[in-house]
């Protein structure tokens, strides 16, 4: 169904050698108007052919080119006649393979690296003689293929991006997707637009529309089941279902414990009986049965599989109840599939609703009506759907809940002691973006508040108990951990300067009001190399 998107559309394929950025790099090629999708290397040259995209792009990878940990690729994949970038890993097989030396560099580069631009030509086109750049590698080209020209380098790294337009083979030794490029989307620009000729007219405006259309026809008489957590994912999943077959979609709310302070009835406040929406909704209280399955648990990875599977059990025993339900209906947007593995790409980490699903389903078909689309891209869509806004540019939340922001085991008492302090972090933070409004308002204040800022912040549970004094007494009892990111794609984040004076009211708070919290940490590092979540 999603999958059908690049249909009739201009493509630019990602192809995937286990990079960590590779949802990324197909993130900022439909910044620029252009659909792209991510395929793992092994994608059969002749299903590229089908595509016929309008160019490629290899991403980086953990791998060397030569030796034991070469990864074997179709070398028809560097002989299609496409324009092909290669990033980082990618360029250094695009080297490799048409005869260019490939070697361990004298010394490796891992973060930003001044660059300086030889030849402006083709993709630097728009970026100047200077720049910053995101490097990550061990392994550095030698000596650029015959044919090729070397269009940058910096001090440590001679061939830092070449290109033979004759080919229609570009590289960069550098991550132009990650945002510490300073000009890496005009880099990207440069090869979608430029060098591979698209028109940049991919838009979300017809998205909706579409997939309502396929929803219909695809369930036609049958029933759907849809997993509602009330985040932003599965509420605009079950809008759009909801819109396309009406009351043939129940949805069912699983309770789990796992979440906010007080959102449970808020999410049933707004899909319930007395909710704007007319849908079929069960609301199951099923605490108890996942702490029972989580005691003991500490794994991350584990800790996921078990919800999931646990979801999908919940799920079945009540399309059992409604009876002959065809269909199951999931928020699962791109990230998720991405981050879950791809080919043989890193699993980052299980989403439940993807690599956490177990063997067996019990159901004819699952739809994913979001599959292919970025967050940003499902808020557009929950916007065209007339979903109130607050509900569309709500905070993220996790499928499994306060379980990844748990270190460790998943006990009641940690689950409300995060509640507890998440509750007091996140009424601050409105407090005080209130307060910048009103100043804003007034002309004592510029830019966007506090809140206006950050892309998510949270607190969680860390495993660490640590001696502590409240009034004459002695106290051994957990650290909270408060995260607060800035972020345009929750794919890259710098992590938030909140002011000092805000971070020592919220302690206070947590320590004096959060039972069995002595000690208040904030995290300060970015994405990569920690991601947003704790788990």
């Amino acid at each position: 169904m999603a999958e059908k998107m690049n249909e009739g559309r201009e493509t630019i394929l990602v192809i995937d050698f286990g990079g960590q950025y590779n949802q990324l790099i197909a993130r900022r090629v439909r910044e620029c108007g252009v659909y792209a999708e991510v395929h793992p290397y092994t994608f059969p040259v002749e299903e590229i052919r089908k595509i016929g995209p309008k160019g490629l792009i290899f991403t980086g990878g953990p791998n060397s080119v030569y030796g034991e940990s070469a990864l074997e690729y179709d070398p028809e994949l560097l002989k299609l006649g496409i324009p092909t970038l290669g990033i980082c890993y990618g360029a250094q097989l695009m080297a490799y393979g048409l005869g260019g030396d490939v070697r361990t560099a004298p010394t490796s580069e891992y973060g930003h690296a001044d660059v300086k631009v030889t030849d402006h030509a083709g993709l630097f086109a728009e970026v100047p003689d200077e720049t910053v750049a995101w490097m990550s590698h061990t392994d550095y080209i030698a000596k650029a293929p015959e044919g090729f020209r070397v269009t940058a380098h910096t001090e440590v790294c001679p061939v830092a991006a070449m290109e033979c337009p004759e080919k229609g083979m570009y590289a960069t030794q550098f991550h132009p997707e990650v945002m510490h490029s300073v000009h890496g989307t005009e880099i990207l620009r440069s090869f979608v637009l430029d060098i591979c000729g698209c028109a940049g007219d991919w838009k979300m405006d017809s998205f909706v529309e579409k997939t309502i259309d396929e929803i219909r026809e695809k369930v036609g008489d049958g029933k759907a089941l849809c997993a509602l957590s009330g985040g932003v994912d599965s509420s605009v999943a079950a809008v759009m279902m909801a819109k396309a077959i009406g009351k043939q979609l129940t949805c069912v709310f699983v309770d789990h414990g796992l979440l906010r302070k007080n959102e449970s009835e808020e999410v049933e406040a707004v899909f319930g009986p007395d909710g704007p929406y007319e849908l079929n909704f069960i609301r199951v209280d099923a605490r108890e049965r996942f702490y029972s399955k989580l005691a003991g648990v500490t794994e991350p990875e584990r800790k996921r599989k078990i919800i999931g599977e646990e979801f999908i059990r919940v799920f079945e025993e009540e399309a059992k109840k409604i009876g002959a339900v065809d269909f199951l209906v999931q928020g699962t947007i791109y990230p998720d599939v991405i981050e879950s593995g791809l080919g043989d790409s890193a699993t980052i980490k299980s989403h439940h609703n993807v690599g956490g699903l177990p063997d067996f389903v019990d159901f004819k078909e699952i739809i994913e009506p979001l599959r292919m689309l970025f967050k940003d891209e499902v808020r557009q869509s929950g916007r065209e759907l007339g979903i109130p806004e607050y509900l569309v540019s709500r905070q993220p939340f996790p499928g499994p809940g306060l379980a990844i922001r748990i270190i460790g085991e998943v006990t009641p008492e940690k689950i409300k002691m995060v509640q507890d302090a998440d509750y007091i972090f996140r009424e601050e933070v409105d407090i005080y973006s209130k307060k910048q409004a009103e100043e804003r308002e007034a002309g004592r204040f510029e830019g966007p508040t506090l809140k206006e800022s950050l892309g998510q912040y949270f607190a969680a549970a860390t495993n660490m108990q640590s001696v502590g004094v409240m009034g004459d007494f002695r106290t051994y009892d957990y650290a909270i951990a408060l995260r607060a990111v800035m972020t345009s794609d929750f794919m890259t984040a710098d992590a938030a300067k909140i002011p000092w004076e805000l971070l020592e009211h919220i302690t206070t708070r947590i320590v004096n009001e959060v039972d069995h919290v002595n000690r208040v940490l904030y995290d300060c590092t970015s994405k990569p190399p920690a991601t947003i979540e704790m788990e």
